[in-house]
C-alpha cells in the first residue's frame, strides 16, 4: 500500500470521526485525479491538503506542506493549504474607513488584522456545490457565507472556490466573491506552502525562484505597507531574472529571517491573466509556473515555521517551502494609491490563478 493512499485513507477516518462539529456540513476530504497527477480538498478551509506530481524520472511525491489529520489543521497558525479572507494579508491598526463609516475589525497580530481575523475563511467549514473526481477535468467548487458583521466587515458576502485539474499537469484556482447588500473589501488568497523537491525534503533555498514584479511594497516594523511602491532593482528583492533563493536571502538586511513582503506584478493595472513566477527544483527537476490576474503576490519563505509535526510525521522547520500568495496589495483599505478592493453588490470579486507543473532534467 502506498504512503499516499495510507495518509488519503487516514485524513477520511481523521475527517469522518470529527464531523460533528458542524451540524450544516460535515467535513470531508475529496480527491482530483487525471492519471499520474492528483490533489486533495478539505472543505475546512476550503485547503489544499496533498498535490501529488511525478519529478524528472517519474516518481511522484506530495508538494505540499500540511498534516495527517483534521486536528493539525485545526491547530494550525500557520493557514497551510487554505484560502484567506474576507481581506488576505494584513489590515493595519484593524481599522478602516469606507463610504464615510468607520470599521473596527477583529486584531489578531498585535493591533493588525491578519488573514481575515481570529476566525478567517481559513477556519470555517465550507459547503461543496460540486465535485468530479476524475474525467477530462477533475474539479471540486465550495462556497461559504460571511456575515455582515463577520470579524468586523460590513455587509454579506457569499465567496466561491473551484479548483480544477486539467492536462499537461495544470491546476486552476477560481475564487469569486459577491456582496449581497453593502460595499466591502474582499481580497483572497491561496496559501498553499510550495516545496517542488517533496513537503519532506528540506528546505528551499536551493530553489531557484523568478518573479515577474519590478516594485514591492515596503513595510514598517509589523509588515504594513507604508504606502510607498519602490524597485526591485540593485535589492535582493529583485527576482527578475532567476536566482537561487539561498544567493539572494543572504543579502536581506541584518534581523530578516526571509522574504515576506508584496510584489507589485508588472502590467498590475490590467486585471487580465499575467505571468506571476517560476520556481525550479533542480534535484527533483520539477517546475512550477504561476499566472495570476490579481495585481500583487505575497512571497513567504516560511521564516516562522519551527518544529511543526506534518504529514507522516515529518517536522517542518523554517524555510521549509514557499508561498506564492497572489492578492491585492496589503492595507490597501488604508492607501487610496494602492488598486482598490472594495466590492459592491454590482461589482463582484473575481481573482484567477493557474499553476503549470513540468520537469526538466540537467
Amino acid at each position: 500500500m502506498s504512503k499516499f493512499f495510507t495518509f488519503f485513507c487516514f485524513i477520511i477516518l481523521a475527517l469522518g470521526n470529527l464531523a460533528h462539529v458542524s451540524s450544516a456540513h460535515k467535513l470531508g476530504v475529496f480527491e482530483l485525479k487525471q492519471d499520474d497527477f492528483s490533489i486533495t480538498v478539505t472543505n475546512y478551509g476550503a485547503r489544499i491538503v496533498s498535490v501529488i506530481l511525478p519529478d524528472k524520472n517519474g516518481k511522484s511525491a506530495d508538494v505540499v506542506l500540511g498534516y495527517d489529520t483534521i486536528k493539525g489543521y485545526m491547530n494550525d497558525t500557520s493557514y497551510i493549504g487554505a484560502i484567506v479572507g474576507r481581506v488576505a494579508n494584513r489590515i493595519g491598526g484593524a481599522e478602516f474607513t469606507l463610504n464615510g463609516t468607520h470599521y473596527k475589525l477583529d486584531a489578531n497580530e498585535g493591533t493588525s488584522m491578519l488573514h481575515g481575523g481570529k476566525k478567517g475563511f481559513s477556519q470555517v467549514i465550507w459547503k461543496v456545490i460540486k465535485h468530479e473526481k476524475n474525467g477530462p477535468s477533475p474539479h471540486i467548487t465550495l462556497s461559504y457565507h460571511s456575515a455582515d458583521g463577520e470579524e468586523g466587515f460590513p455587509g454579506a458576502v457569499v465567496v466561491f472556490v473551484t479548483y480544477t485539474l486539467s492536462k499537461r499537469y495544470k491546476l486552476s484556482i477560481t475564487m469569486k466573491a459577491k456582496a449581497k447588500n453593502k460595499a466591502t473589501p474582499v481580497s483572497l488568497a491561496q496559501h498553499s506552502y510550495w516545496n517542488l523537491g517533496g513537503h519532506d525534503s528540506g528546505d528551499i533555498l536551493s530553489d531557484e525562484l523568478q518573479i515577474f514584479a519590478s516594485h514591492i511594497t515596503p513595510v514598517d516594523k509589523k509588515l504594513i505597507p507604508n504606502g510607498e511602491i519602490i524597485s526591485v532593482k540593485k535589492t535582493p528583492y529583485d527576482f527578475l531574472s532567476p536566482h537561487v533563493i539561498r544567493t539572494q536571502i543572504k543579502e536581506l538586511p541584518n534581523g530578516s529571517k526571509g522574504y515576506d513582503i508584496n510584489y507589485v506584478l508588472n502590467g498590475y493595472k490590467m486585471k487580465k491573466m499575467k505571468p506571476v513566477a517560476v520556481v525550479y527544483n533542480k534535484k527533483s527537476g520539477r517546475v512550477m509556473k504561476l499566472s495570476s490576474n490579481a495585481p500583487g503576490v505575497q512571497l513567504y519563505t516560511g521564516n516562522y515555521i519551527k518544529d511543526v509535526k506534518g504529514k507522516g510525521g515529518y517536522v517542518y522547520q523554517a524555510h521549509a517551502a514557499l508561498c506564492l500568495e497572489t492578492q491585492g496589495f496589503p492595507d490597501s483599505v488604508n492607501h487610496p494609491n494602492f488598486p482598490s478592493q472594495i466590492v459592491t453588490p454590482g461589482k463582484p470579486y473575481e481573482h484567477y490563478m493557474l499553476f503549470k507543473f513540468s520537469s526538466k532534467k540537467d
